[in-house]
């Protein structure tokens, strides 16, 4: 009998071979595996008594902590789909991904509940609202639930191609979209990963990368495949993650630029003494490569580049090491360290397509689209075929990015085709930003786009074209932003100007706004 391609056949493994190795630390509390499985089967027995069947959808706010973890082996073992999603958002995103995604149960933790209330009555399809930390009015108690709970359950046949998360993305517009997963695509994703970055039995991993996030990067099995240790991070300071590295001798973790930058630039206060040996995988933007020589000449630590999406469970490229990479200086090895790099030999198919539908030549210069198809492809998006025929229609997921290839085959991002900021490893939409700017009664139009932070690696900037005999400030525009988005949306940078540049069809000419050198500014 075949078995299905399914994370959760890594939980059975580790469960058999590793009972009592340490599976989680978070904060004061330790479980081996046993206990960790032990709870992911009574909250497994929970929601099913909730009337949670294969194939309903089960949403979780949370920060990394081990509730968090749990979900990502309780909910898919019922056969049922977890929606992680980006605690940061604001509660309208809530509303809008929960009713999206069809929810029956939301699940969210103690620093999301008020934000949740406010908006409960616009979640009609919630029956059940259940908080992870903690009682509250109005919520479930989660470890209440658990502790009380039989950990039998009833487990249906799963396969490969069944829905195990739905991910929502920002991408570049104004509504995210669900980004279905199948445990095909999670768990070709988590064996391409320990392929190319080999974690064994014994390491301990931080979690510096929200759980959220492409289910962690997969990083939630992952781990789990090997028998190695999570070392939960609820909120990224700097300070608190050294003192983990040095205190859970941790030896690997992932990290989006923002969270890179920080540990890079971190004060000799702040790290301390900083243990060498660290495994530090990044992706998101392109590291700075004098960041990636500080932590590696600086630390002793080494820095491996990977590329992907949401769309692509996430990982299609790596940025693998090679014999003829040792005799580089700093430099250089910075330099190359910072490229995209090349296929997982699990991920698929890449080409760098031009407009003419050929394959650019591998020469470094020549500019074309990635365009991916393989195991790690997503099923599609959620309740949207239309969205879903436009990224791959032809069999092929278009990823808007622009690159080149060089020789030795590395691709290398120039530029991503839709405008999409991406800070501190978050998409943003302009589009989105650009829409809650026009509603500010002094501002006639606005173009907002992506420029270099040497903190969050990019950040909006949004350059304002205001009514005749209106005025405001740069601290208005950004203060107003913030109260209509998520934080880490709203612009950091306001440019005042007369007029925007356009083509002669009155399309505004983004690439040159980037440039800096975009438009005709304010007196």
């Amino acid at each position: 009998m075949e078995l299905a391609l399914t994370p959760l056949e890594f939980a059975r493994r580790t469960r058999r071979l590793h009972p009592r190795r340490e599976a989680v630390v978070d904060r004061g509390l330790r479980l081996t595996y046993e206990e960790f499985f032990d709870r992911c089967d009574r909250w497994s027995s929970v929601l099913q008594s909730m009337g949670v069947a294969k194939g309903d959808r089960v949403a979780y706010i949370a920060p990394n902590t081990h509730a968090q973890l749990e979900s990502f082996y309780a909910v898919p073992q019922l056969g049922a789909v977890l929606v992680p999603v980006n605690f940061r958002l604001t509660a309208d995103d809530f509303v809008y991904i929960v009713n999206h995604s069809g929810a029956k149960v939301l699940c969210a933790h103690a620093d999301q509940l008020e934000a949740v209330d406010s908006v409960r009555d616009q979640m009609p399809g919630v029956e059940r609202f259940v908080a992870l930390e903690g009682a509250a009015p109005g919520w479930e108690d989660y470890e209440a639930l658990v502790a009380e709970a039989s950990p039998d359950y009833t487990a249906p046949e799963i396969a490969e191609t069944d829905l195990l998360t739905i991910n929502y993305t920002s991408g570049t517009t104004a509504r995210p979209k669900g980004v279905m997963v199948t445990h095909r695509n999670a768990y070709m994703n988590s064996v391409g990963t320990l392929l190319h970055l080999r974690m064994d039995v014994g390491d301990r991993y931080l979690w510096t990368l929200p759980m959220f996030h492409a289910n962690g990067w997969t990083y939630t099995w992952t781990v789990t495949a090997v028998g190695a240790t999570h070392v939960c991070l609820p909120a990224m300071d700097p300070t608190r993650a050294f003192e983990l590295i040095r205190e859970e001798q941790v030896s690997w973790l992932c990290a989006a630029p923002t969270v890179l930058i920080m540990l890079a630039n971190a004060s000799e206060e702040q790290r301390g003494e900083v243990p060498p040996g660290v495994h530090v995988v990044t992706a998101g933007a392109s590291p700075a490569a004098d960041t990636i020589e500080r932590l590696e000449d600086g630390f002793g630590w080494t820095v491996t580049h990977v590329y992907g999406l949401t769309e692509t469970a996430p990982f299609i490229t790596v940025c693998e090491p090679r014999p003829e990479h040792r005799g580089l200086d700093a430099g250089e090895r910075g330099t190359l360290k910072a490229r995209q790099g090349v296929e997982l030999i699990t991920s698929g198919e890449l080409l760098v397509i031009g407009d003419d539908g050929a394959e650019v030549p591998w020469d470094g210069e020549t500019v074309g689209q990635i365009t991916v198809r393989g195991n790690v492809v997503m099923a599609g998006y959620y309740n949207d075929p239309e969205a879903t025929e436009k990224a791959m229609g032809n069999g092929w997921f278009r990823t808007g990015d622009a690159a080149v290839v060089y020789p030795d085959g590395y691709a290398e991002i120039q530029d991503r085709i839709k405008d999409v900021i991406i800070s501190g490893g978050e998409n943003i939409s302009s589009v989105e930003v650009e829409g809650v700017l026009l509603r500010h009664p002094a501002v006639l139009e606005v173009a907002v786009v992506g420029v270099p932070h040497e903190r969050w690696g990019e950040t909006p900037r949004a350059n304002v074209v205001l009514h005749d005999g209106e005025s405001a400030t740069e601290k208005e525009i950004i203060a107003f932003a913030r109260d209509n988005l998520a934080h880490f949306k709203a612009p950091t940078q306001v440019e005042f100007v007369e007029q925007l540049p356009k083509t002669a069809t009155g399309k505004i000419q983004k690439f040159v706004l980037r440039g800096g050198a975009s438009a005709v500014t304010r007196q």
